[in-house]
């Protein structure tokens, strides 16, 4: 959760409330925002079908008390019921439309379904959904369900949560945002449609005009085995995005977060 600590120095006192982000893996990410603690796509498991969780296990605790849960589409990287089941059924979770009854599997009995506009707010944070470019689909003959990403705002910061998701035209309405987090891969050694890849989220940049951005959705999943013939899609896509960014808006800051690390996002004086 964001800390509140009270100081005194030089007879003044000092109130510093500290957003932070922890990358936990893939899109599966931990936003404390203004006390306001929001979980996108948990996936925690070592496995999912054939893909192993590389590096460290994700810890259990990143389960444990959230404010609010997201869900940006149904495919079982982001939407993995046995990972739902381990956080509190009361806990608020938003949905795309058309997954709710899916969602309810999980045990959750506070289920919203939001389709691309809509609003709901939250212990003082608007989460607003916006457009993804991706497979709508669970499986071939499974629930459909249209892919969402989420603009998530306090009254000073502006956070897009984009999911998992191809280009798009609309992203140019999205910002200005103090933080975008941005996926950058698949889950193997090639990146299929409705992703993008390191230069892809460079290029969307400009359009989004971020002042931070964290790649997301690299490093964490990767078919059994393969990690050995073909390792570079397991480390190379945020550093190559860094890069590109550097060319296509310098005036963003990057940070590559490695699964399971955290990143303050300010520590502000008030008073």
């Amino acid at each position: 959760m964001a800390t509140e600590t009270t100081e005194v120095a030089a007879g003044r006192e000092l109130a510093l409330t500290t957003d932070r982000l922890t990358y936990v893996g893939h899109a599966t990410t931990l936003l404390d925002l203004e006390g306001t603690t929001i979980l996108t796509d948990p996936v925690v498991g070592r496995w999912i079908g054939p893909l192993r969780r590389q590096g460290p296990a994700a810890k259990p605790a990143s389960l444990h008390g959230p404010d609010l849960v997201l869900v940006s589409h149904l495919h079982r990287d982001h939407f993995d019921l046995p990972s739902l089941r381990q956080v509190a059924p009361h806990t608020p979770m938003i949905v795309p439309r058309g997954a709710g009854e899916l969602a309810a599997r999980s045990g959750a009995t506070e289920v919203r379904e939001v389709s691309v506009g809509e609003e709901i707010w939250v212990r003082g944070v608007t989460i607003t959904a916006v457009p993804a470019r991706h497979d709508p689909r669970r499986s071939r003959l499974g629930p459909r369900a249209e892919p969402l990403g989420y603009i998530l705002a306090t009254e000073r910061r502006r956070v897009y949560f984009a999911g998992d998701t191809g280009l798009f035209p609309e992203m140019s309405s999205l910002g200005p945002l103090e933080l975008a987090l941005l996926p950058v891969w698949d889950w193997g050694p090639s990146v299929g449609p409705g992703h993008m890849d390191p230069a892809d989220a460079a290029w969307a940049l400009p359009q989004l005009r971020p002042e931070l951005a964290v790649p997301i959705h690299w490093g964490t999943f990767y078919p059994l085995g393969l990690n050995r013939l073909r390792p570079g899609p397991l480390r190379e896509p945020p550093l190559e995005f860094a890069r590109l960014a550097e060319q296509a808006a310098p005036e963003v800051e990057v940070r590559v977060l490695q699964p399971g690390s955290s990143l303050a996002l300010d520590a502000e004086e008030e008073g």
